[in-house]
């Protein structure tokens, strides 16, 4: 009976998980938080997965770049890292690269990644079925789930990945639109309050010097790289060190 309730059980997980991704509100959590959570929810969803990893493409960059990565286990942040840091090769960046499911069922013997397979089988990995993320025909990354047991993903499994992969990758491509906005909007902010600092210092600078506004800003920039401090950092202690000045030149209140 149990074998029978197994297609319902995983159904069941299956729209669970759809359910959780409709309900992650990215607003209240940072990227890796998002990519986190879809991790998790992909690891209750596809069955034999013992950890899950997600892995973003940076949106204005070549393939291959990765922005962020979650895991939903320790051991998939090292099987990731050796993929996507130490050597640019893996069952992931295939998936992303052909836009393609890819699966193997014997990490250590897969003549595919000659490099990977073997290391991720030394570390107890031996099973893997890679999902690429995408977003009207555009990869915008991917799920990897790993297994610890050969021959651990069937064709269920896989079909059960790729209908959840659809909706994460909507998930995780608004997550990160939304963060790319959020770091937008802080630089905009950052800016509107560095451009005043920076006029007054460019100002006393043609004030004492006579250069003129390029010249002027040409100087602080100078002193930033110098000093290796920020263009409003340079700008603000010229500013308060002209106050300071200020303030020594101006005589005493009467009777003082």
């Amino acid at each position: 009976m149990a074998e029978l309730d197994q297609p319902d059980d995983d159904e069941a997980n299956l729209r669970a998980g759809i359910g959780d991704l409709a309900g992650l509100v990215a607003g209240s959590r940072s990227l890796s938080e998002s990519l986190a959570e879809v991790s998790v929810f992909a690891a209750r969803v596809i069955p034999g997965a013992d950890g899950v990893g997600v892995a973003l493409l940076r949106a204005d960059r070549p393939e291959d770049v990765v922005e962020a990565v979650s895991a939903s286990a320790a051991f998939v942040e090292e099987i990731d890292r050796i993929q996507y840091t130490a050597l640019s090769e893996g069952p992931s960046l295939t998936a992303m690269r052909e836009g393609r499911t890819v699966r193997s069922e014997s990490l250590g013997g897969d003549q595919r990644w000659r490099r990977f397979g073997p290391r991720a089988g030394r570390l107890g990995v031996h099973s893997v079925l890679a999902l690429p993320l995408v977003v009207a025909d555009h990869v915008v990354g991917a799920i990897s789930v790993y297994a610890h047991a050969k021959d651990a993903f069937d064709l269920h499994a896989v079909e059960l990945g790729e209908l959840f992969a659809k909706p994460a990758a909507v998930a995780v491509h608004n997550a990160q639109v939304l963060s790319d906005a959020q770091v937008l909007t802080e630089r905009l902010q950052a800016a509107l309050v560095a451009r005043p600092v920076i006029d007054q210092a460019v100002g006393l600078i043609r004030g004492r010097t006579g250069r003129s506004t390029e010249d002027a800003l040409g100087h602080l920039r100078t002193i930033s790289q110098a000093e290796q401090r920020k263009l409003v950092d340079v700008a603000q202690s010229l500013v308060d060190e002209a106050v300071r000045r200020a303030r020594a030149r101006m005589p005493p209140p009467p009777g003082v």
